[in-house]
């Protein structure tokens, strides 16, 4: 999942930041409005954490931006605005959730994993045939074997489980994976795809096709065989 941090402490942005990259997210940082707007419209985020006070406006702005559109991502505000009004006016706003500082990293990451699970019906557990994954939990199996995956191999499967049968472009996986220091031209999502197939295949079946010249597909009957340009062994 790919995170919004929108603050311009500088301390807290770099505790932050080492606490959800830790955690597996991607994660973009803007300081002030304009900056959080300019990313906000040409990313898409899953979620944005969002202070109230900065240097060139406030974050309600940013909230009001983000609720007119559709589809936007979920927002956790995160200030030190403690009083009830500004609470309710935070949910008033469109805010999904309202963390006052200081905070202890283990809520708001409690926090997160709440709010992103509303994408995955309630349930921090995603299951897809063999495959079953927990977000809470950050372990994954298939069947009763445990796949031990580092944290960007975590957020390709979790991915490619919520979108089974679906072709998804290496550069989708770009987007949504990693952060906005990523370099397109690199192939990183092909090792990390090779890596993460390797694991999950084993002595089984391979669930992760590569579909040549598209991108990449996690099956969703594990009957499929390879054909309209498969290729099981591809990176």
């Amino acid at each position: 999942m790919r995170l919004l941090v929108v603050e311009d402490e500088e301390d807290l942005v770099v505790a932050l930041k080492v606490g959800l990259v830790r955690a597996g997210y991607a994660v973009d940082v803007a300081p002030d409005v304009d900056t959080a707007t300019e990313k906000l419209a040409v990313n898409d985020y899953d979620l944005v954490l969002l202070d109230l006070n900065l240097p060139d406006g406030d974050g309600f702005s940013v909230c009001r931006a983000v609720r007119a559109t559709q589809g936007g991502p979920r927002i956790l505000m995160l200030t030190a605005r403690d009083r009830l009004a500004d609470r309710v006016r935070g949910l008033d706003e469109g805010a999904d959730d309202y963390l006052v500082k200081p905070f202890a990293l283990p809520e708001l990451l409690a926090r997160i994993r709440a709010l992103l699970r509303r994408e995955d019906g309630g349930t921090s557990v995603v299951e897809v045939g063999e495959l079953r994954l927990d977000t809470a939990r950050f372990e994954a199996f298939r069947g009763d074997r445990p796949l031990h995956l580092t944290p960007k191999e975590f957020g390709v499967l979790h991915y490619l489980m919520t979108r089974p049968g679906r072709v998804v472009p290496a550069e989708e996986l770009l987007e949504h994976v990693w952060d906005e220091n990523a370099d397109p031209f690199t192939n990183t999502v092909r090792v990390t795809v090779g890596s993460l197939r390797r694991k999950i295949t084993g002595d089984e079946e391979p669930l992760i096709e590569t579909v040549i010249r598209q991108g990449y597909r996690l099956k969703e009957d594990t009957g499929l065989r390879e054909d309209d340009g498969l290729r099981e062994d591809a990176g």
